[in-house]
């Protein structure tokens, strides 16, 4: 048995299948990287895991003594603490151990007994074997892999922004050092400098992990094993991510093939049992023939994943000046960062970087004036119309399916011109009808995109559009950039996704 045996599970949401009796394991040592296209399920495996979700069918089992720890990234923690006091609590016990061996000292004046003295002892004894005392080093330097420490250890977590507290939980799980890590894109929130620190770090992780992303740089180095989800099931490869990648092509003409195959031997039962079941000489024969075609294990299809093709035009372009920036002071309570100003020429295209939380999300929003600047001004030319992609994914009706979500904004389109824009971002038609809220990270990304695309702008602003799309989407999105004909200001930590295309790289840190 390995760590983790995933035994025939099968899952649904409504009429659509993730997995059909799938299976699969999770050995000692084991760097498993889980890929598939948007909305094939990799969260949800990730949650029913963790016995957040609990699958239609099937069994998983987890070796006894087995410690799971899992990036929620939206974990209810308490926000009034510093951040080096959460950080803390992934040694609670030898923090609770060390405030028993305190008091004990502390009565000694009043209880000295050879009792008392042994259990000093051995509690201290095994805050010593438990490495306790270097307990603040090892916090420090794993604050400072990730970029925490930048933000100030005495920082209390309800100032920070959703980022820079999901970097927090990661620091806290990596210091809690669990047998197996579960890991739901780890890097979303991370700079290139600490993307590559906790490359390392996972490179040498001496228990097992399972992680998804979509960064498949980062996979190619970190991962020995690869979980693919496709055609309702889910394969494990040996390697990393290159070696999937030539193995997968492979498997899917094979299974293609098989199916084909499949499709034309039930479709000559098929064809022979319509023929002859009505005829008295031949209805047994027929009759044999349905017991045959009864007991076929049937192939799914090849689900057939549509490529999204965005679309952006720009509305008429002037030649003036789009954005003049002066001494931008940004914050909520306080500023951020020091006075900006910047400029963006007519259809320039400006990429805005810095180390998650110094405030890029917040220039952005202040430009597209949901929050107020703290002092200076900013000035977009007369003729200018934004259109402004959000990395949040909040909705404010969540029930609400893809098409109502897009409808609310554009009331005129049609239902059949609904699904045509949503299609054309790459949505199913069973995920049109699904909740917002139930999709994938990268399907709710897609209808942002619809939604995006249909706005008549010439300055788009893009606050890391590629956060939880797949490979394919990336790169439509990318090409699609690179032709549009307006301005364009995008944050993007994603270095190889715009450093070939960007007219200017802004780094507010400097």
């Amino acid at each position: 048995m390995g760590l983790l045996d995933v035994i025939n599970i099968t899952h649904s949401f409504g009429d659509k299948t993730l997995y059909q009796e799938a299976s699969f394991e999770l050995f000692k040592g084991e760097h498993m990287g889980i890929v598939g296209r948007n909305g094939t399920g990799k969260t949800t495996l990730l949650n029913s895991l963790i016995g957040e979700v609990i699958p239609d069918g099937g069994e998983i089992r987890w070796q006894k003594g087995i410690k799971v720890g899992y990036l929620d990234q939206h974990a209810k923690i308490d926000r009034e603490v510093t951040v080096f006091d959460y950080l803390k609590t992934a040694f609670l016990e030898l923090y609770k151990t060390e405030a028993q061996l305190t008091k004990i000292y502390e009565n000694m004046g009043t209880d000295s007994s050879e009792k008392t003295m042994n259990r000093a002892s051995d509690l201290q004894t095994l805050l010593e074997n438990s490495g306790f005392y270097e307990l603040e080093s090892r916090i420090l330097k794993i604050a400072d892999g990730l970029g925490i420490t930048a933000l100030g250890m005495d920082s209390i977590l309800e100032k920070l922004s959703g980022g820079q507290r999901a970097k927090v939980i990661l620091a806290k799980l990596l210091l809690e050092e669990p047998n197996v890590l579960l890991l739901d894109e780890p890097t979303n929130f991370l700079d290139k400098e600490h993307v590559e620190w906790l490359t390392d770090y996972l490179k040498s992780y001496e228990g097992a992990f399972m992680v998804i992303s979509h960064d498949f740089d980062f996979l190619d180095r970190i991962t020995t094993c690869i979980c693919d989800i496709e055609f309702c099931t889910i394969k494990k490869y040996n390697g990393n991510i290159s070696k999937f990648i030539q193995l997968k092509g492979l498997r899917r003409e094979s299974y293609i093939r098989e199916f084909e195959a499949q499709k034309k031997e039930i479709k000559k039962f098929e064809d022979y049992i319509s023929k002859n079941k009505a005829r008295a000489s031949t209805a047994a024969m027929a009759k044999s023939r349905q017991k045959q075609l009864d007991k076929i294990d049937r192939i799914a299809p090849p689900e057939l994943v549509p490529k999204p093709n965005f679309r952006f035009t720009a509305t008429h372009i002037s030649n003036q000046r789009s954005l003049t920036v002066k001494d931008l002071v940004i914050g909520y309570d306080y500023a951020l960062l020091a006075k900006m100003n910047f400029k963006v020429e007519s259809a320039q295209k400006i990429v805005i970087t810095g180390f998650n939380g110094i405030g890029k999300s917040t220039l952005l929003k202040t430009l597209v004036k949901q929050i107020s600047p703290l002092s200076g001004k900013f000035k977009f030319a007369d003729n200018i119309k934004l259109a402004y992609f959000e990395q949040d994914l909040n909705w404010e009706s969540p029930l609400q399916t893809p098409i109502q979500v897009v409808s609310d904004v554009y009331p005129k389109l049609s239902q059949s011109q609904l699904r045509r824009y949503l299609a054309q971002c790459g949505l199913k038609a069973k995920s049109m009808a699904q909740g917002v809220s139930t999709l994938s990270g990268g399907e709710q990304a897609k209808v942002k995109i619809c939604i995006l695309m249909l706005t008549q702008a010439n300055f788009l602003i893009l606050d890391e559009p590629t956060n939880h799309l797949d490979s394919d989407a990336k790169e439509v999105l990318k090409k699609e950039l690179i032709k549009w004909e307006g301005s364009l200001i995008l944050v993007s930590h994603e270095a190889s996704f715009y450093e070939d295309w960007a007219d200017e790289i802004i780094n507010i840190e400097s």
